[in-house]
């Protein structure tokens, strides 16, 4: 198959529409922040409080849940439109978007709903530990957290994933049979391999590798399985069985349980200066749930450069993986520059933004290992001849 190119009009639209969601990023980040700031500051967190407990709410099981989950209600009515306009407006006015206006709002829904589930426990228990040991508290908080992680990691698949997509077996046996030996050769253990219905929500394409233990599977989104050959399918895979080769989820878990712990500990010492400047009745009081969440928010923001740069070298060494194992730089690089086109995906984004953002290697750059790679094998195979 002849080589693809990178098309220069779909890349000016990935370069502009990079360049509104990084905005987007930064007046979500500066409104988030002041308003964790202002409620904190203002005395309204304290005020909540007061409100709950003047009509009845006396237990701090209770005081907990409904704080948070006013809180959480009213977060999610405020940041609505710019949600809107970020996850709904611009993906259509790109041409990425198909999904309709019921069906963002229903997804909106979902997320709430399951936000309120799962947040409202994880407050729960968080706050307990807050008020038994005031000292410690960070790093029990820390290992539940890390508890938490691995458990969702196992349920996403099967409870979580499919309340937002439709998980389909792959009833292509050839492309099956292909994916299952490869998984087999690298000695991967799969559970199943689906299609899932991206195309209900978007023309992008991916693939991902779900799950931890026997829930792991691999899942080809339909926007990638109808328009991708079966080499170019091939190579995309290997990547993702490349992470699970170099146990990256795992690595993944523990990096990011470090760094919980290192936001904990921030939320600790803010909670402490907290307790007097805002007027809290302890490192438990729940008054203090914003400072926390700035606090948290703040350790977040500055470590992210951190945690990109240790994803981007653990993606490079995943399409390395994929290179060696499948042989195909050709269908390798033919995949990058369709998902470039496809995804609108900036192929040469500035050294900032990729220092700052990109948990993955810019697209011209894994283009260019694939290049280097076919270089190599041509080298080696005129040496052998």
């Amino acid at each position: 198959m002849s080589e693809l190119h990178l098309d220069p009009q779909r890349q000016a639209r990935a370069r502009e529409y990079a360049r509104l969601r990084r905005r987007l990023l930064l007046l979500n980040i500066v409104l988030s922040f002041g308003l964790l700031l202002g409620v904190q500051a203002s005395g309204l967190a304290v005020w909540l409080r007061d409100w709950l407990l003047a009509h009845g709410i006396r237990s701090p099981w209770a005081m907990v849940a409904a704080y948070v989950g006013l809180g959480f209600t009213a977060y999610t009515l405020l940041f609505l439109p710019l949600d809107w306009y970020q996850g709904y407006h611009l993906p259509h006015r790109f041409g990425l978007s198909t999904q309709t206006m019921r069906g963002w709002l229903i997804d909106q829904l979902k997320s709430f709903a399951l936000g309120l589930f799962l947040g409202v426990p994880i407050a729960e228990v968080l706050y307990w530990l807050l008020r038994t040991f005031p000292t410690t508290w960070w790093i029990w908080g820390g290992i539940f957290l890390l508890f938490v992680t691995v458990v969702l990691g196992q349920l996403a698949p099967v409870l979580i994933v499919p309340l937002f997509y439709t998980l389909t077996p792959l009833d292509d046996d050839e492309l099956r049979r292909r994916i299952e030996r490869l998984a087999q050769r690298v000695g991967v253990r799969i559970a199943d391999v689906y299609t899932i219905n991206l195309s209900a929500r978007t023309r992008a394409a991916n693939a991902m590798v779900m799950g931890l233990g026997r829930t792991k599977r691999i899942a080809l989104g339909d926007t990638l399985y109808n328009e991708y050959d079966a080499d170019e399918i091939e190579t995309i895979i290997a990547h993702e069985l490349g992470h699970q080769v170099h146990h990256d989820l795992e690595w993944g878990i523990v990096v990011q349980s470090l760094l919980t712990f290192g936001g904990l500990y921030v939320a600790h010492r803010f909670l402490l200066w907290g307790v007097d400047v805002f007027g809290l009745q302890g490192l438990g009081d729940i008054a203090g749930l914003p400072l926390f969440a700035l606090a948290m928010s703040l350790f977040a923001l500055l470590t992210m450069p951190l945690g990109n740069a240790y994803s981007r070298w653990r993606e490079r060494l995943a399409d390395g993986f994929a290179l060696q194992t499948t042989g195909k730089p050709d269908a390798f690089a033919r995949a990058m520059t369709r998902l470039a086109n496809q995804n609108l995906a900036e192929a040469d984004p500035p050294r900032w933004v990729v220092w700052l953002l990109y948990s993955h290697p810019p697209i011209r750059e894994r283009i260019e290992a694939a290049h280097r790679f076919r270089a190599q094998q041509s080298t080696i195979q005129g040496e052998t001849v």
